[in-house]
């Protein structure tokens, strides 16, 4: 069954500024990991069916098993579409031997102007069934909180 998950958040930045943090290397490796996470990204092609390829790793694996390994999420995102300064869209797929996070996720971040700065709502779909609803809105709120701080420290 098709799932859908989504977050939102006010940036106090323009569109253009925003968008180019989702497709700048250093960047994502310091906005992108949720809470709880550090991230590295291996390989980089910021271009159309070009991508990236990135490992998460859980600063406590205690408490949040990985997809890959007992500490590591690694994922291999293609970049289906970039329209700047409006649109990524992301294709994910998580490496992992358990058929639950199978599949291919489609993550689409779609920055709005307005008054004050750019909406930015990111949703995701195809979501594999072993990642949790709550878990995974919370860590695209996580992420998009990041990057706020990020952009907006930037200014």
């Amino acid at each position: 069954m098709r799932r859908t998950d989504s977050a939102r958040r006010m940036i106090a930045a323009p569109p253009a500024i925003v968008y180019g943090a989702l497709v700048d290397r250093e960047s994502i490796e310091a906005w992108l990991p949720p809470d709880g996470m550090s991230g590295r990204v291996e390989r980089w092609d910021p271009r159309p069916g070009g991508g990236f390829r990135m490992v998460l790793t859980y600063l406590d694996a205690a408490d949040s098993p990985g997809k890959t390994s007992a500490a590591t999420d690694v994922v291999d995102v293609g970049f289906a579409a970039l329209m700047p300064p409006e649109r990524v869209v992301q294709r994910a797929v998580f490496e992992s031997d358990d058929p639950s996070y199978a599949g291919t996720m489609t993550m689409t971040w779609n920055l709005t102007a307005t008054g004050g700065g750019t909406e930015v709502t990111v949703t995701a779909t195809d979501v594999p069934p072993g990642i949790d609803r709550a878990a995974h809105e919370a860590g695209i709120a996580s992420s998009l909180a990041n990057l706020a701080s990020y952009v907006e420290g930037s200014l």
